[in-house]
């Protein structure tokens, strides 16, 4: 029999030592710049009306506004590198991203679909052989599923081995697949001459007028507003009555469109014709721009050192800018409307470059002071893009008045007209200021704290987020 030892008072009372595993602390900056994509819609929804450069670019070239959605659809790609990174059940994790996916798209059927008439209307309902199918947040979900799917399934499990682009060589493929089939179908597709009914709008009872009109095509490859393929398919799969109806090519010079919105009928026929910037053959593209971004997700959850993972993002960044920028100036146009290559890749360029500066400002530095606003933003920004796209905020804040309805504290058109007339100068002056601003504050109140190559970096992250 084995002879026992009598332990000790202080063995007795001694603790088993439990090791706790801390949790990896939080990316602010991915927050920051979902944030910086909501603000900028915002901006964009209702400063559009102010300055043109604010608006979407009528066909050809990019302003403002045609930075929103690649914005959102980069980090919408980012996120399932973090989440699914290594799942030990695929079929779940496809269960779960396919779910959500598919909220997120009946979500924006009902926010876009038509079913909400505008902060002038107090009605509400659509017709079902009227409603939008694609939109907004139904192209963020086919984004989203993509790069989730590549994650999940077309991932290689030597990736420390192989290097970070090597080891993904499967989603670099459906990259270069779903752009040849994009071009392919962009260039090739014969464009007969075609005839469609001018509906009014979702907010407004149908007619029965027959306002017929036709368009004269019978082209291959066209790339205009007219004739392109893109808008073909659209038609053929979804339906006229499905598609935008206010398309943002009406504000070309060509459609003559009138200060309420109306295109004359002396206007090209096309002129009148639905069009829908968020179509299925744009969509091939813009699940690139998903994709991309999910290459970026790798960078941040393989790579723990913050000097490789910004040489790796601006690496990446730079090298499809200027490969959108070769392509753009061989000829093929940056449209947001078409979602063409060369769009694909400057936005997608612009959208890491940011990410960068503000991951090296807030992550790096640690200066989420500046940026805690857009942070808080980032965190609700699905709660923030229901209520501005339903517009039940500004519907709530037109609701108040004094004594008459017409005594609204929220007049739209008054408030638009005295920001387009006497406000513009105030705006950028301000604009100045904040970017001066910026500059002055970052540097100054870190000479203290930094030492001179971190006062260097911190002085880059603010130029680069001020340009």
């Amino acid at each position: 029999m084995a002879a026992f030892k009598p332990l000790r008072c202080d063995e007795e009372n001694q603790q088993p030592e439990i090791k706790t595993i801390s949790k990896p602390s939080r990316i602010a900056s991915l927050d920051v710049f979902r944030g910086l994509c909501v603000f900028l819609m915002m901006v964009a929804d209702y400063g559009g009306s102010i300055s043109p450069i604010i608006a979407h670019s009528p066909w050809n070239g990019v302003h403002l506004a045609d930075f929103v959605m690649p914005f959102f659809l980069f980090i919408a790609g980012v996120s399932p590198a973090l989440v699914y990174n290594k799942v030990p059940n695929r079929l779940e994790a496809t269960w779960k991203a396919v779910v959500r996916a598919v909220k997120l798209f009946l979500l924006g059927v009902f926010l876009q679909g038509g079913y909400f008439h505008g902060v002038t209307s107090i009605t509400y309902g659509v017709d079902i052989g009227r409603i939008r199918w694609l939109g907004i947040l139904q192209r963020i979900s086919i984004g989203y599923i993509v790069a989730a799917l590549c994650e999940i399934w077309l991932s290689h499990q030597t990736r420390r081995e192989k290097g970070i682009f090597k080891s993904y060589y499967w989603h670099w493929c459906i990259m270069f697949s779903l752009s040849a089939i994009y071009a392919g179908l962009l260039y090739s597709l014969y464009v007969p001459d075609w005839q469609f009914n001018a509906s009014p709008v979702i907010s407004e009872p149908p007619t029965n007028d027959s306002n017929f009109y036709k368009v004269k095509c019978s082209v291959r490859g066209d790339l205009g507003p007219a004739c392109s393929s893109a808008g073909m398919i659209d038609r053929y799969v979804l339906g006229v009555d499905h598609m935008y109806a206010k398309p943002v090519y009406r504000n070309l010079k060509e459609c003559n469109i009138s200060a309420n919105g109306q295109v004359p009928e002396s206007s090209p026929s096309w002129c009148h014709a639905p069009f829908d910037p968020e179509g299925i053959l744009s969509t091939l593209t813009a699940a690139i721009t998903s994709v991309i971004g999910l290459q970026f997700g790798h960078i941040l959850a393989h790579l723990q050192d913050h000097k490789r993972r910004l040489d790796n993002w601006s690496l990446f960044s730079v090298s499809i800018f200027i490969l959108g920028l070769f392509l753009a100036f061989i000829g093929i146009p940056v449209n947001k409307s078409l979602y063409t290559i060369s769009y694909m890749l400057i936005t997608s360029a612009s959208a890491g470059i940011t990410f960068c500066a503000l991951y090296l400002l807030v992550d790096v530095y640690g200066f989420r002071r500046l940026t805690y606003a857009l942070e808080w933003m980032g965190i609700h920004s699905l709660s923030i893009f229901v209520l501005l796209t339903s517009n039940l905020a500004i519907i709530a804040i037109r609701g108040f008045y004094w004594h008459d309805p017409k005594n609204n504290i929220f007049p739209m058109h008054e408030w638009v007209q005295c920001l387009h007339s006497k406000l513009i100068p105030l705006i950028f002056i301000l604009r100045e200021m904040g970017l001066s601003w910026t500059c002055i504050f970052t540097t100054s109140t870190l000479k203290l704290e930094a030492g001179a190559k971190d006062r260097r970096g911190i002085i880059l992250a603010a130029i680069l987020i001020a340009s």
